[in-house]
């Protein structure tokens, strides 16, 4: 890797670094949002530089939707030992039995929004007052608007037009009760950032983004992988084929990529070379224009 790279993710290292360690600073009961994702991977494996040779002092909170990829949660708990970090789970499939969301039926069902009301009702069980979120300003428009620190009202929802300046690396943390923050200390990476960093540091990553051999089907351009809860259109059919994940997500809308890349270099190359945005095979930004941002105002990452 070129020289000027490890420099630029040095600084970028050290951004995430300073930025982590000022949540710990600033707030009560902070928390860190883990998908079992690379972003929030690379977010844990900075938090937990951060604090060295100490544990990382705040939890990890996972909301699991019930439709995860099986490795992404095994990966999760193996993390978890191997670092001795506390990751807390909450699932979907409770606040369905509660009564507190109807889970969608039809062909593109989906629990990916009815998480928002778990991730909601998690923050205010255990009185979080920062979320550390690991998304960047480079996947999708709406993030583009976020600060480093984004202000949640009582009710989880954003305000993209009521946000806080940031200068000079201040940051305002103050809040009202029952008010938080999520903090994103990626916001300056890209999806190359990642992966370079990544091939760096030699951060271990979920098998899912090496291509592998996965029952598929096409809908709407996009591949999705199957599951038996997954409804198929009379013209869809299931196909073995070598994919990877891009990001990922809920299985009913985490979109695949036909890929031999099996090494960080093959990836690398690949993301270099493709000229289709990292959430454009998210299926589920292809609900309507302002998807994110819908979600993002109801409390969503």
């Amino acid at each position: 890797m070129e020289r000027y790279n490890l420099n630029h993710l040095r600084e970028l290292e050290a951004e995430a670094i300073f930025m982590i360690r000022e949540v710990a600073a600033q707030f009560e009961r902070p928390a860190l949002l883990f998908s079992g994702g690379k972003d929030s991977i690379v977010m844990y494996y900075l938090a937990c530089k951060a604090f060295w040779p100490a544990r990382v002092p705040f939890p990890l909170l996972h909301i699991d939707t019930g439709h995860n990829f099986q490795e992404t949660l095994d990966f999760r708990d193996a993390l978890m030992e191997k670092t001795g970090g506390r990751c807390i789970v909450r699932y979907v499939q409770d606040t369905i039995d509660q009564g507190k969301v109807t889970e969608e039926t039809g062909y593109n069902a989906s629990r990916n929004v009815l998480q928002t009301v778990t991730l909601l009702d998690a923050i205010a069980e255990f009185k979080f007052d920062a979320a550390l979120g690991g998304g960047r300003r480079d996947e999708e428009k709406a993030r583009a608007k976020e600060r480093f620190f984004s202000h949640r009202d009582e009710f989880g929802q954003w305000d993209p037009k009521n946000q806080r300046p940031e200068l000079w690396n201040i940051f305002n943390g103050k809040k009202r009760m029952g008010e938080h923050f999520r903090v994103f200390p990626l916001s300056n990476w890209t999806e190359m950032d990642i992966w370079q960093y990544i091939l760096m540091e030699q951060v271990d990553i979920p098998g899912l983004y090496f291509t592998h051999k996965r029952e598929v089907f096409n809908r709407d351009g996009v591949w999705l992988a199957y599951a038996p809860f997954m409804k198929l259109k009379p013209s869809e059919k299931v196909e073995l084929l070598d994919v990877r994940c891009r990001t990922i997500g809920d299985i009913t809308c985490t979109g695949l990529t036909l890929s031999t890349a099996n090494t960080l270099e093959e990836i690398i190359l690949e993301v270099a070379a493709t000229r289709i945005t990292e959430r454009g095979g998210r299926y589920d930004d292809k609900r309507s224009d302002s998807a994110m941002e819908d979600r993002k105002k109801e409390g969503y990452f």
